[in-house]
C-alpha cells in the first residue's frame, strides 16, 4: 500500500520517525512530505533513512513529474502527523500552497489527522471547528490525547502515540475479511505460585499475542483475548474484550469456555509445561531450608493438544512453537514433529533466545500446516507478523 505521511511544524514531529519506521516494516510504500517548519525539528536526511524513499518537500521540487498531485493520486491513505492548529484550518478550508496541501486535494484516499498542540490552541472555538468540520468531509482524527505538554503545561493536545495512530489508520483502508468470525488469541506468559510472594514464570512480553488480537480485530473478527502476564507498556487494543487469567489452569478453563462458538484460537500464549506440586501458604525462607532448595514440578496439561483434539468441524487451531534452536533445518523439524504431536492445524516456529524473539517489538516465524509443509516466512513488526500469520490460517477458512 502507499502511504504519504504528513509531517508539521511541532516538537512531537520526532515520534512521527517511530509512525514512519512502523508503517514500512509493515511493509508498507512510505512517502514523508514535511513542511518547511517540520524539517526544523527533523531533518530531510532522516526523513529518507527511514521511509527509505526520496523527500522533496518543496512544491516546485519535481516539476516535470507533476508530484504536487501525482502524489496524491498514488497515495491509498494519507496520514498527518502531527497536525499542527495551523495545519488543521488549512486543511479544513482547502488551503494548497506548500506540497502537504496539493497532495490532500488531490486525493481521494482516506485521510488520518493527529492533532498536537498546546492545550489552549486545541480547545479554540476556531480550532474546534476546523477539527468539526475535518471530521465531517470523512477524515478521522486521532487524539490528540492528555498529559504533560512542551513546558509545564498539561492537558489535552498530546499528540497520540505512534502504534495507536498507525492502527487507524491502517484500519481506515483494511480490509474486512474477518468480519463475522470469532477469534480467541491467548497472550502472554503463565505463572505458577511457589508461595505468596514467588512464581515461576517465563520471560514473554505478549507483545505477539496482543498483536494477534489487534490484526484480528482490526480486520472485522470477534476477539477474545485470553491475557496472561503481559509487560507494562503493551497496551491492549480497543473492541476487544480481555480475559485476564494468571495460571495454565486458568488459562486452560477460560480458552476452552471461549472455544465453544469460536471460529479460530490461536495459542500464542507462553504456557508453563510444569508447575510445583505443591504451594507454600507461607513465604519460603532462606533460614529454615538453607543453601540448597528442592522442588517437585508436575506437567501441566497440555492445552493446545487438548483444543486440536475437541475442536468442532471448521474450527482452526493454531500453535506456536518458540524453540532456542539456531539451526534454520534443526527448528524446522521440531515445529515438523511438534505439529504431529499437537494435532493442530497450524504451528508457528519461531526461534528465540536471550536477544531475539522474547519481548523484542519485531519477529520472524515459518509457519506449517498439519502435513509439516511451509505456508509462508514472515519477518517484521509484530503486528504485521501477525497479519502475515492470518492470512496464513484464518485466509484458509
Amino acid at each position: 500500500m502507499t502511504i504519504v505521511v504528513g509531517v508539521t511544524g511541532g516538537i512531537a514531529a520526532y515520534k512521527a520517525v517511530s509512525l514512519v519506521r512502523t508503517l514500512v516494516l509493515a511493509g508498507h510504500d512510505v512517502h514523508v512530505i514535511p513542511t518547511e517548519a517540520a524539517l526544523r525539528f527533523v531533518g530531510t536526511p532522516t526523513w529518507e533513512a527511514i521511509s527509505r524513499n526520496p523527500v522533496e518537500p518543496g512544491l516546485y521540487d519535481g516539476v516535470a513529474q507533476v508530484r504536487h498531485v501525482a502524489l496524491g493520486q498514488a497515495a491509498d491513505l494519507i496520514v498527518i502527523a502531527p497536525a499542527t492548529a495551523n495545519t488543521i484550518a488549512r486543511l479544513a478550508h482547502g488551503l494548497a500552497d506548500d506540497l502537504l496541501g496539493n497532495t490532500v486535494l488531490a486525493s481521494s484516499a482516506p485521510l488520518v489527522v493527529a492533532p498536537a498542540m498546546h492545550t489552549g490552541m486545541w480547545q479554540n472555538p476556531a480550532t474546534q471547528a476546523n477539527a468539526s468540520l475535518l471530521r465531517a468531509r470523512g477524515a478521522i482524527l486521532v487524539g490528540p490525547a492528555s498529559g504533560p505538554l512542551t513546558g509545564t503545561d498539561s492537558g489535552p493536545g498530546r499528540m497520540a502515540e505512534p502504534d495507536e495512530i498507525a492502527e487507524a489508520a491502517l484500519a481506515a483502508v483494511r480490509r474486512a475479511d474477518l468480519a463475522g468470525r470469532r477469534v480467541v488469541v491467548s497472550a502472554g506468559g503463565t505463572r505458577e505460585p511457589l508461595d505468596p510472594v514467588r512464581f515461576l514464570g517465563n520471560r514473554s512480553s505478549g507483545k505477539q499475542g496482543v498483536a494477534l488480537a489487534r490484526a484480528a480485530a482490526m480486520r472485522g473478527a470477534t476477539v477474545t483475548l485470553i491475557a496472561a502476564h503481559v509487560d507494562d507498556g503493551v497496551p491492549f487494543p480497543s473492541g476487544v474484550e480481555v480475559v485476564r487469567v494468571e495460571t495454565t489452569a486458568q488459562l486452560r478453563e477460560a480458552v476452552t469456555r471461549h472455544a465453544e462458538d469460536a471460529d479460530a484460537v490461536i495459542m500464542a500464549a507462553a504456557v508453563a509445561d510444569y508447575r510445583p506440586t505443591e504451594v507454600a501458604e507461607r513465604k519460603i525462607k532462606k533460614d529454615r531450608h538453607g543453601d540448597r532448595l528442592n522442588l517437585a514440578l508436575v506437567a501441566n496439561p497440555d492445552v493446545l493438544a487438548e483444543l486440536a483434539a475437541a475442536k468442532a468441524p471448521g474450527r482452526i487451531v493454531v500453535g506456536f512453537a518458540a524453540e532456542t534452536e539456531p539451526d534454520r533445518e534443526a527448528l524446522l523439524a521440531l515445529g515438523r514433529a511438534k505439529i504431529a504431536r499437537k494435532g493442530c492445524d497450524f504451528l508457528v516456529v519461531n526461534a528465540v533466545g536471550w536477544h531475539e524473539g522474547i519481548a523484542s517489538d519485531d519477529n520472524t516465524v515459518m509457519v506449517l500446516d498439519r502435513a509439516g509443509d511451509i505456508v509462508i516466512e514472515a519477518s517484521g513488526s509484530k503486528l504485521s507478523v501477525a497479519d502475515r500469520i492470518l492470512d496464513a490460517t484464518l485466509g484458509t477458512a
